[in-house]
């Protein structure tokens, strides 16, 4: 990397020291001549560095000459810095003060003292350069470097911009077809609704490729109706891998308290389901974590699959599996193939014979790894000459030490990379195993790094970084996100490389690492896990890294989108400081509320990104960040002000303020700064502020743009000189106020509108909200943007038409939203066009309060909507007429608060929807609905909310079993009108339906409904809040298979659980049952995993049942509960508001315990003897005496929660609590003044200490010394605190609503 430094620094020399400014400073501070030597010693250096470079790989001399001349190349770049940065300084002060007011002061003032500051700073670390640069120039001699001529480095490849299709995958159809099989058949080996797939093998054998062409299969896509992958790598956490599996397939975010809440949630979205899900790259393998985290997947369809990929076949083994066939490397004959593939773009070598030895040769040194193969074939791509064959097959680098840990074959493959591109490559060694790179997001890192210059001047230096981003794909440096093709993710083979030459200037930094001041010095680069508490005591050796250029905040967990991430603010206040040289800033995500002052100090930074941070401001020097490429404060809500300096800000190009809802002012000036390339969020302000004119000045704007304020434009004459036509613009939101009165004009908003043309060759999202005219412009259908994908027109009330959207040949979404004067939509939408809507898939109206008819049908017209697979229809009231064309690849209908017409229309045009939901659709009787159930035979999800006419579903189930013949889930809720699922119950045949494929059966607040009769077929049934019902008939014995039963709120339910008819039930969930008086019958569940009980009056104590399955137990609001039995094999236990409740049997596999109000619960387990037990929870029960109950703690103890016990914590003694405990929270105590009291009760084993509802502590500042492994302490609802602790790393205090970190 020394040799790119040194090139990079010279053009840059050059460049400076021709430049007539640069010139000027440099005269001014007395140092021009200085860098003159500068100069002519690189130069000779620089003939140097081919030589080095090569000899660099078996020369550890050579190699620490050359991390020596990359240092102080760092060095001379943050002198030139400090000089150009001083350029512009005094450029700006020039322009801004006037000549007059200053001319007479600066006479009297001589230069020389003017410029001393600078000069004082600058000569000495240029004089001690100049010496270090002199001896590195002796030291040649010495180390036998020698000026050779440069071999130059081939870039061009067949193709740069994407990998081999996958179809191109040579040699593992045997291995593909088998697994295949396994994917979709059923072999009945299985105990379980799910089984794993196992792949095992070594690093870069192609396991994720492999697994990517099963999980995209159109048949794979097909079979499975979910489908998540997860990246695992080491942090095997099963709550995050969880919560990631909950938000793919719920695509909600939710905080769960614990694991048990989330694996709550995920069972219900797993229910009946089948699942496909790749756990990618697994290396942990512990058995209880693994059979914690299949517990929820246990409520899915059966046939569910996951695929596991792993290095560890010992791992494999010890989850119990028996012969395991390994994914071997490919033979010669296959990866010779694929080498020629990558290398010559043929399969074989039958038109390049000469190479041929030589590519044998290459193959036979990979040892037949898919990622080797790739990676040198892609190095050799487009060369033919044999030299350059020769030369790969005999580099020293297949012969280097340590080859195990990385593979020589990406070492020589990274060795062929040009300087910069091995730099930048360098730079993604700061980023984590599955990170997730977004490519527009790493150019700008590089661009703000100086890694990023052009030789050409029309090439912008983002262009140059989207260039180079795609050669290192093109050679597997990089590789397509999984699920994501838009993101990227590095191998992990890659990852390690990355680490390995990113050596002593770039720095991942991690809780485990312990680095001295002095070797932190050295580093330039740094990034450090996000994590939820960052405490200062972590980074205090870093205020020694004076030469720090990058500080990033980096993650790859999902919940880091929503969590909440706290910083300290002493690495605020002492460390940030300190780092005078940074030149990238990322403090995004973290809560923080203001940003420091010192940061418009940090005059080299270039980017700086404070994205979703509660910030409400920018300090007002923020205009001295002259340097200032980047500023991100996306999604900071809280921002309600910008700086009046920002027009200092001469170099800002990206300016990112999406999601900023508070923020209502531009600042003045910004539409001088003609540098601004993304300014993603426009607001418009008339006469006293940013007016739609100066959008003129920005000329390089491009990306997605949001205009807001649009009402306030004054003429169209000012629309037109903003020139949008003109600009790259590739996402488009036009917004005008949603306030339509006297005082808008409807032809000058047409007028404005048709102004707005943006350029049609880069637009692919439109969105046009609250305008007010009543046409929209013919250009917002034009057939010209044919980049197009993606259209919604939200609010326009006044118009009373729509624009030609059929005519847009790229098409994909439509939607039309609260346009209240259309009334009549025709042919006019598909602009007569024969293809109309020849790629729209997703289709939505939605508060169209006068929409009557929708009509494409014309004499002699072609048919429309041919590709369309999501129609929507919500709050259409008055829409009666419905008349389309076949709808032949619909397969989801929705609609909502319309009446019954709409409903009847569709469906007869559309017999191949798979999902149905309606929702409170008018005049939707059961005749009505007996005419619209003939159409959905291919129907698999039913859904009915809110139509309250529907007495009944069905006449007989013998009728439902013949039209609703593929039927998987039925969801009824709120039907107040309903009776029955049948009209005509025949007589002896409950629970002997005919309805086979129904699994899911969901009925809720139905206050109709008396009796529900279940069919055979039935997995889950869900019955909540039907205050009505009285009976329930499951399937006769024998036939049932019945594996998930919820029941709830349902007042009048007279049954009892008959469990002999549900042998197969797994979790049962029971609230509210008010006559439910037993559960004796759940002796014969021997496959119940998960019980859960609340608000049932009656129950005096449970059975001693024999429930070897029986793994979690809920229980609360059992007001006689007395006792329970022993169940051996439960492992999480939760009781809540059991008031007569005396005391507990032994359960000595517990690893979870909840205990709280409780009130006569006198004794607990013998806390001894429970030896798994990790989590404990004892609260508001006020008979049980920690003193006495407490003595002897579980020795695997990691977490505990105390409150409301029989005495006061003031009283406890010492505890003796375990070493493994690491989590203590203590609530409610009103004698302690000061934490002394308490020191006897913390061990020293603590990271994090709770302490809530102490309403008379008020010193914090002794009694914690001895917790040196603390990392968070938090202070909840304290309000006589009055000091902090100052030996402490970090407290997190919680006072009326507020956080301030320590």
């Amino acid at each position: 990397m020394a040799e790119t430094l040194a090139n990079e620094l010279l053009k840059v020399l050059v460049k400076k020291l021709t430049d007539e400014a640069f010139k000027r400073v440099a005269r001014a501070h007395g140092i021009y001549n200085e860098l003159k030597e500068l100069k002519k010693t690189l130069s000779r250096i620089q003939d140097l560095l081919q030589d080095a470079s090569q000899k660099e790989v078996t020369h550890k001399s050579v190699k620490e000459w050359l991390n020596a001349l990359q240092h102080l190349a760092y060095d001379i770049d943050d002198v030139l810095d400090d000089v150009a940065t001083e350029a512009m300084r005094r450029e700006l002060t020039l322009q801004q003060e006037p000549a007059a007011s200053t001319s007479m002061v600066r006479k009297l003032i001589p230069s020389c003292c003017t410029n001393f500051s600078l000069t004082h700073r600058l000569s000495p670390k240029l004089d001690s350069i100049n010496r270090d640069l002199e001896n590195l120039e002796k030291r040649k001699t010495d180390l036998g470097l020698l000026k050779i001529d440069e071999k130059p480095k081939y870039t061009s490849r067949r193709n740069e911009t994407s990998l081999p299709d996958g179809s191109s995958v040579i040699g593992r159809e045997v291995e593909k077809e088998k697994l295949l099989k396994q994917l979709l058949g059923d072999d009945g080996s299985s105990k379980e609704n799910f089984s794993i797939v196992p792949i095992v093998g070594m690093g870069g054998v192609g396991k994720t490729t492999l697994v990517r062409i099963l999980y995209n299969h159109t048949k794979v896509q097909s079979h499975f109706e979910l489908h998540v992958w997860i990246c695992v790598s080491d942090d095997f956490d099963v709550f995050k891998i969880s919560k990631t599996m909950f938000q793919d397939v719920s695509n909600e975010n939710k905080n769960f308290e614990n694991l048990n809440q989330l694996h709550m949630a995920l069972t219900n979205q797993l229910k009946n389901k089948r699942f496909l899900l790749v756990l990618d790259d697994v290396w942990h393998e512990n058995e209880n974590d693994w059979e914690n985290l299949v517990r929820p997947f246990h409520s899915c369809a059966p046939g569910s699959r996951i695929i596991m990929t792993t290095r560890k076949e010992e791992l494999l083994k010890n989850l119990h599996f028996g012969h395991l066939d390994s994914l071997k490397s490919l033979s010669h004959e296959d990866a010779l193939s694929l080498f020629a593939l990558h290398a010559l773009g043929v399969e074989n070598f039958n038109s390049h014979t000469t190479l041929k030895p030589h590519g044998e040769g290459i193959v036979k040194k990979c040892a037949g790894l898919p990622l080797a193969l790739k990676a040198i074939g892609r190095l050799l791509g487009t060369r033919t000459n044999v030299e350059d064959w020769e030369d790969v097959l005999n580099s020293e680098i297949w012969n280097l030490e340590n080859s195990d840990k990385i593979v020589p074959a990406l070492r020589l493959s990274y060795h062929d990379l040009s300087a910069d591109l091995k730099q930048l490559f360098a730079y993604c060694s700061l980023f984590p195993k599955d990170y997730l790179f977004d490519k527009e997001e790493l150019v700008l890192l590089w661009m703000a790094e100086g890694f990023l210059s052009p030789s050409n001047a029309t090439k912008s230096p983002e262009r140059l970084g989207q260039e180079y981003f795609e050669i290192l794909l093109s050679r597997s440096f990089f590789q397509h996100a999984p699920n994501d093709e838009s993101l990227f993710i590095m191998h992990d083979l890659m990852n390690d490389l990355a680490m390995l030459v990113a050596e002593e200037f770039f720095l991942r930094f991690d809780n485990h690492m312990k680095i001295g001041t002095d070797d932190l010095a050295k580093y330039r680069h740094m990034s450090f896990s996000r994590e939820k508490y960052v405490g200062y005591h972590k980074f205090e050796a870093f205020k020694g890294a004076k030469s720090l250029r990058t500080l990033l905040a980096v993650s790859i967990d999902v919940d880091q989108i929503w969590g909440n991430f706290f910083l300290s603010s002493k690495i605020l206040v002492d460390l940030l400081p300190s780092l005078t040289l940074l030149r990238v800033l990322s403090l995004s995500r973290f809560r923080i509320t203001e940003v420091p002052e010192f940061i418009g100090g940090l005059k080299h930074l270039r980017y700086l990104n404070l994205s979703r941070t509660r910030i409400k401001a920018l300090p007002e020097n923020i205009g001295n960040l002259y340097n200032l490429q980047t500023l991100i404060v996306f999604g900071c809500k809280s921002l309600t002000k910008l700086p009046e300096s920002f027009s200092k800000l001469k170099k800002l190009l990206h300016f990112d303020t999406r999601d900023t809802p508070l923020l209502e002012k531009l600042p003045l000036g910004i539409g001088e700064l003609g540098s601004l390339q993304t300014l993603t969020r426009i607001i418009i302000e008339g006469d006293d502020g940013f007016a739609i004119n100066e959008l003129k000045g920005l000329t390089n704007l491009h990306g997605k743009v949001s205009l807001e304020g649009l009402h306030k434009v004054q003429s169209a004459k000012h629309a037109r000189e903003a020139n949008l036509s003109l600009k790259k613009i590739t996402g488009l939101k036009l917004q005008w106020v949603d306030v339509f009165d006297g005082s808008r004009m409807d032809t000058h908003e047409e007028e404005v509108l048709n102004e707005l043309k943006p350029n049609s060759h880069t637009l692919k999202t439109l969105s046009v909200v609250s305008y007010g005219g009543t046409q929209i412009s013919n250009w917002v259908g034009d057939c010209s943007f044919h980049e197009l994908v993606n259209v919604s027109i939200r609010g326009c009330k006044r118009c009373t038409s729509l624009p030609p959207f059929g005519l847009l040949p790229s098409l994909k979404r439509l939607q039309i939203q609260g346009m209240d004067e259309v009334k009549i939509i025709g042919l006019e939408l598909t602009g007569n066009d024969v293809n109309a809507f020849r790629s729209l898939e997703v289709l939505i109206f939605q508060d169209m309060s006068v929409w009557e008819g929708w009509s494409t049908i014309n004499e002699g017209s072609a048919a429309v909507f041919t590709c369309l697979k999501e129609l929507s229809i919500i709050s259409c009231p008055k829409l009666i007429n419905v008349s389309l064309q076949a709808l032949p690849s619909l397969k989801v209908l929705k609609i909502d608060r319309c009446g019954d017409g709409v409903l009847r229309g569709l469906v007869q045009v559309a017999s191949s929807v798979t999902k149905l939901r309606i929702s409170s659709i008018l005049g939707l009787t059961y005749k009505v609905w007996r005419g619209v159930i003939r159409y959905l035979k291919e129907v698999e999800e039913l859904s009915i909310r809110g139509c309250n006419e529907i007495k009944y579903l069905w006449e007989s189930e013998t009728e439902a079993s013949k039209l609703l013949v593929r039927l998987k889930e039925l969801s009824l809720w709120g039907c107040s009108g309903l009776v029955s699922l049948e009209e005509k119950e025949e007589d002896g045949n409950f629970g002997s339906s005919t309805l086979l494929s129904l699994r899911s059966l969901d009925v809720s607040y139905c206050s109709s409904i008396k009796r529900l009769c279940c069919p055979n077929s039935i997995e889950s049934l869900y019955i909540g809040d039907c205050s009505v019902i009285t009976d329930v008939y499951l399937p006769k014995e024998g036939g049932n298979k019945l594996k998930s039963l919820s029941i709830r709120n349902c007042d009048n339910f007279e049954g009892k659980i008959n469990t002999q008819s549900m042998p197969m039930l797994e979790p049962l969930h029971i609230w509210a049952w008010e006559n439910l008086r037993s559960i004796s019958e759940l002796s014969n569940s021997t496959h119940l995993t998960s019980l859960y009980i609340e608000s049932y009056p009656h129950i005096v104590s449970l059975p001693e049942l024999q429930l070897s399955n029986l793994t979690r137990l809920e229980i609360g609001k059992c007001d006689n509960l007395e006792s329970l039995p022993e169940l051996s094999n439960l492992t999480s236990l939760s009781i809540w508001t059991c008031e007569s409740l005396e005391s507990l049997s032994e359960l000595s596999n517990l690893t979870f315990l909840s205990i709280s109000d409780c009130k006569r619960l006198v004794s607990l387990p013998e806390l001894k003897n429970l030896a798994l037990l990790k989590d404990l929870v004892i609260k508001e029960c006020p008979c049980i005496d920690v003193s006495i109950h407490c003595v002897h703690w579980p020795p695997k103890l990691c977490s505990l929660e105390l409150e409301g016990l029989k005495k006061p914590i003031s009283e406890w003694g010492d505890l003796n609590f375990p070493t493994s405990l690491v989590d203590l929270t203590l609530y409610g105590e009103p004698h302690v003044r000061n934490f002394s009291q308490l020191s006897h009760l913390f061990p020293s084993s603590l990271t994090s200490l709770d302490i809530t509802g102490f309403d008379n502590l008020e010193s914090l500042s002794t009694g914690l010394q001895h917790l040196t492994s603390l990392q968070h302490l938090a202070i909840f609802s304290c309000p006589k605190v009055n000091d902090l602790p100052e030996t402490l790393p970090k407290v997190t205090i919680y006072q009326r609503r507020c956080y301030l970190h320590f």
